[in-house]
């Protein structure tokens, strides 16, 4: 009896969302509603939250008799009730409020001590400072033609609010970077969307590779790969000594041996990816440079990287850094949807 609730609870919730969406562009676009429909579809609502309410609230005191807090019982319940897709979306939105407000105090999100951050919002900012504006405009301008005073303040609201998330998802991609941390771990993430970290003892190597494919912002071919793009490329190729496991955006799951992705300076990303972090009982080379520090703290070596050339055995070639060979892959036919 209790699955069979929560199953209505949330196929209720999905067939609320539209049905309010749909009476909101209604007034918007003018449309003329009854006082039966607009009735019945608030009756509908009032139904659903009190279904809702009724679902979570054996859920919540059966939490709370097992001896859990009444956030962590409050969750239990909502989690049991409310689809995941809707949850992560809700979350998204949160987060990316919250990055707004990091932005405009020139703060990053959870940057630990000795890890470098790394961008990757180069290719969507153009894009995204003309999203703002034309968004400013579309708002300006439907105040200014519609007559009906309370369209005019849905508009309005919805607007406002449509410009202020614009900047938002812009924060959001500001303020959470990629970040190499001090142990060689790497912690992929796109704004508030989507988060992965994978330990330093599973990465095998990283090499600057810049690819080209259409799609979504996360992609996952046949060969398990997964694509992090920003602006349909990607720019760093990390393989993996096993697959880890992912989320998407949506709260589908995956797994993936090889991860591409976007950063503003791949050279730099790839260099940080390639070192490897000196433990203490590590031997030093007798002919490597030290930079010289305090009496009693362990010096660090500085260990020069040998150059490779490429080109024929009898042609000079110009030098590179062997950690960091860049080439453009082939595109890839786009995988399903996130």
């Amino acid at each position: 009896m209790r699955t069979t609730a929560r199953r209505a609870a949330r196929a209720a919730l999905w067939v609320v969302l539209p049905a309010e969406v749909a009476l909101v562009v209604c007034l918007v676009g003018g449309v003329r509603v009854t006082g039966a429909v607009l009735l019945a579809v608030e009756a509908l609502v009032v139904g659903v939250l009190a279904l809702e309410v009724a679902v979570m609230w054996p859920l919540y005191t059966a939490r709370r008799r097992a001896g859990e807090g009444r956030r962590a019982a409050a969750s239990s319940a909502v989690r049991a009730v409310v689809p995941v897709a809707v949850r992560r979306l809700m979350a998204h939105e949160l987060r990316a409020l919250h990055s707004l407000g990091v932005w405009s105090v020139r703060r990053r999100h959870r940057i630990p001590a000795g890890a470098l951050p790394f961008s990757y919002t180069e290719p969507q900012t153009g894009t995204m400072w003309v999203l703002f504006f034309a968004s400013v405009l579309e708002t300006v301008v439907l105040a200014l033609v519609v007559p009906w005073p309370l369209v005019h303040l849905i508009l309005l609201v919805v607007g406002v609010y449509g410009t202020v998330f614009v900047v938002a998802l812009h924060a959001a991609c500001v303020t959470r970077p990629h970040v190499v941390e001090a142990d060689g771990s790497l912690r992929l993430r796109y704004g508030a969307l989507f988060d992965l970290r994978v330990p330093a003892p599973l990465i095998t190597a990283a090499r600057v590779e810049r690819r080209y494919d259409g799609g979504g912002l996360v992609r996952v071919d046949e060969n398990g790969g997964l694509d992090l793009a920003v602006g349909s490329g990607t720019t760093v190729t990390v393989e993996l000594a096993e697959p880890v496991e992912f989320v998407r955006p949506l709260g589908r799951s995956g797994s993936a041996r090889t991860l591409r992705f976007h950063a503003d300076d791949p050279r730099a990303a790839v260099a940080a990816l390639s070192r490897k972090p000196l433990t203490p009982d590590a031997p030093v080379p007798p002919d490597a440079p030290v930079v010289p520090g305090a009496p009693d703290m362990p010096v660090t070596p500085v260990i020069p990287l040998t150059p490779v050339t490429h080109g024929a055995p009898d042609m000079p070639g110009a030098p590179v850094t062997s950690v960091t060979p860049e080439r453009t892959a082939p595109s890839s036919p786009p995988g399903p949807p996130g």
